[in-house]
């Protein structure tokens, strides 16, 4: 009983089964039917617009083709017009040849020409820009040319006053010295000349008179007591004068280098001046 109501119910759920598996499989035969139908609904309108595509470009190629072979056929004219035009321009390039050359020379030769003018152009901007600072160094130096000018006048009028005071003074010394030099000079042979009488007196006188030689001793060393008061004399004088041509001459040494430091050349004095020498030189 168990085994016919478990078989009964397998043959029922058999048949539940099997009527699902067919409506199943009927809904997917239709869903199949369906997309089948679209599918073929979508290549047919896919195919007849890939069908028109290419037909429309087959068209287009159709045209350009004869529009490029209407063209081809002008460009062969237009070919064959400038080969002409090209055999006449070779025939003017040969005629024009010389000329051509003449004028790249003379192009060459402007260039040449163009940069010595730029070279010109920038050495004549630097002479002027070296023409204007030498301009103002022009003014400076007028201006302090007109300053050295005012300080020379000045110092050539004190040049020459001193020059006026240094001339009298060098006449009033030179005459003064030269005055004191002769007297010192006279007094000094008058001295010599009354030596050498006095000697010669004395000569006589011994020979005169037969002195003993005592008395001889005492008069002559009387007379060398005599002599070596006049030999200091003599050296006083000559030191005395010494003194004087010393001084003579380190004034002209001090006028002469006043004369220098002012610029005077000492040709401009108009006389020589005595220099003096020292007894004995």
């Amino acid at each position: 009983e168990m085994e016919a109501k478990y078989t009964r119910k397998m043959q029922a759920l058999w048949d539940e089964m099997d009527l699902r598996r067919k409506t199943e499989l009927h809904e997917l035969e239709e869903r199949k039917n369906t997309q089948i139908s679209e599918l073929m609904g979508n290549h047919e309108g896919a195919f007849g617009a890939i069908k028109n595509y290419y037909n429309d470009i087959t068209a287009k190629n159709l045209t350009l083709i004869n529009l490029l072979k209407e063209q081809v056929e002008d460009l062969k004219k237009k070919e064959a017009i400038l080969e002409k035009e090209k055999a006449e321009v070779l025939l003017q390039n040969k005629e024009l040849t010389g000329p051509l050359q003449e004028a790249q020379d003379l192009v060459a030769e402007l260039q040449k020409k163009l940069v010595h003018y730029y070279r010109d152009k920038e050495a004549l901007m630097n002479s002027k820009a070296h023409l204007k600072i030498t301009q103002k160094e022009l003014k400076d130096l007028q201006w302090e040319h007109e300053v050295l000018e005012q300080q020379f006048s000045k110092v050539q009028a004190e040049r020459d006053d001193l020059y006026q005071k240094f001339t009298r003074a060098i006449n009033e010394v030179q005459q003064k010295t030269g005055f004191k030099n002769l007297l010192l000079e006279r007094k000094l042979h008058g001295l010599l000349n009354l030596l050498e009488q006095k000697e010669v007196e004395l000569s006589e006188v011994v020979a005169a008179s037969n002195l003993s030689p005592s008395a001889l001793s005492l008069v002559s060393h009387k007379l060398e007591d005599v002599l070596n008061s006049k030999n200091a004399t003599i050296q006083d004088l000559q030191l005395q004068l010494a003194r004087v041509c010393k001084a003579h001459n380190d004034m002209l040494q001090t006028f002469e280098a006043k004369l220098t430091a002012f610029g005077i050349p000492l040709d401009n004095l108009g006389f020589q001046p005595l220099s003096f020498p020292f007894p004995g030189q």
